[in-house]
């Protein structure tokens, strides 16, 4: 296992709306096996999501991603594909379908990025065109001492 930084810049874009933009930085982990890559970083309260893990799971030609925690939500994003979830909170559950519009992985293990375009529906209803834009880089030890000061 490998100690990574992990930057998540993600945008949602509502009908007639403007497009909301977060992004996180965190210390995260790396691992593969049996040829699949998983990254895991813990979400925070930037995301609205504090005391959620995410693990994602990169293949040559998908993504999975898994919340664990206060949020529960395991949706796979495949290009040109339509696939359901469920994304369950404390207020609740929802029936999410995502259609995958861009999918680019590219991993030199424990580094790369990933390059995701969806649209988004909840309940049977569209939602929002989205982005997630991840890159991963190897934690020197330099910054972990540094952000330990």
């Amino acid at each position: 296992m490998t100690n990574v930084i992990v930057t998540v810049i993600g945008t949602q874009k509502e009908d007639g709306g403007e497009a909301e933009r977060i992004e996180l930085v965190t210390a995260g982990r790396h691992y593969r096996k049996n040829g699949i890559d998983y990254i895991s970083y813990e979400e925070s309260a930037i995301t609205g999501m504090e005391g959620t893990t995410t693990l994602l799971k990169l293949s040559p030609d998908s993504l999975t991603l898994v919340r664990m925690g206060r949020i529960e939500h395991k949706q796979q994003f495949c290009l040109g594909e339509k696939h359901t979830g469920t994304y369950i909170t404390p207020f609740g559950r929802m029936e999410t379908a995502v259609w995958t519009t861009r999918l680019e992985i590219s991993l030199a293990a424990p580094a790369g990025s990933v390059e995701l375009a969806y649209e988004l529906e909840i309940d049977g209803r569209w939602q929002s065109t989205n982005t997630l834009s991840v890159t991963i880089r190897e934690e020197r030890n330099q910054e972990h001492e540094r952000s330990a000061t």
